[in-house]
Order: structure tokens, then sequence, then C-alpha cells
């Protein structure tokens, strides 16, 4: 399962890069990807913890940026 998320804020090449390979590395996620030019976040992932992912990654995004606007796309 994709989804996809806008990082309204974003502007940080070193946060993108660190929360990209956090959410990354969480259980479920088969691959996530950020954007700093359109500041968009894709995660693939499973879709019976996709929930769990979606938590997991917004507390990540809150951590190295805590003024982003982490909204579904």
């Amino acid at each position: 399962m994709k989804k996809k998320f806008m990082l309204k804020g974003l502007d940080c090449a070193n946060c993108a890069s660190k929360i990209e390979r956090e959410i990354g590395k969480l259980d479920g996620v088969s691959s996530a990807s950020v954007n700093l030019i359109t500041t968009k976040l894709i995660i693939e992932g499973d879709e019976n913890k996709m929930s769990e992912i979606i938590i997991a990654s917004e507390k990540i995004v809150n951590k190295y940026e805590p003024e982003v606007v982490f909204k579904k796309a």
C-alpha cells in the first residue's frame, strides 16, 4: 500500500534525509521517500500496519522539524 503526505514547511535537506531514513526503518515499511522540492513524503508498506506507520512517521517528522505540518496529500 502506498500513502502520500505533504510536509508543509520542510526546507532542510539534512532533516529530509534523516526523516526518510528513519521512516524507512519502521516495521512494515518497504520504502519511504521525501522530496524536498515538492515537500512530499511517500510511504510504501504493509496495509495492516499503515495506521501505526503513519502515527510513527508523524512523530519522526516532528522530532526533526517541529514546525512542519504533516498532512495527507
